[in-house]
């Protein structure tokens, strides 16, 4: 068994995430790796989970939230969800 190195629980299904980095870690459960590795937005704080959007190397959930901060490159960024290409 592998402990998950968020938690602490001992868990015989827990799985590896090898990052881009080469850094492996051991997690439990989703939530656990989500709350360890998932971005936090630079204007609500909030965990990205989904893609997200990035403005000059600073991450933020959606675009909303980057123009907010990066006024002049954010003001370029546009959220796709519920978009429809013409």
């Amino acid at each position: 068994m592998a402990t998950c190195e968020v938690c602490g629980n001992d868990y015989w299904m827990a799985f590896e995430v090898r990052t881009v980095s080469g850094d492996v870690h051991t997690f439990d459960s989703f939530e656990c790796a989500v709350h360890k590795l998932a971005p936090i937005c630079e204007h609500c704080q909030i965990r990205i989970v989904g893609h997200g959007v990035e403005v000059s190397g600073r991450f933020f959930c959606c675009g909303h939230c980057a123009r907010a901060v990066e006024t002049e490159q954010g003001a370029q960024i546009r959220d796709a969800v519920g978009a429809r290409p013409a």
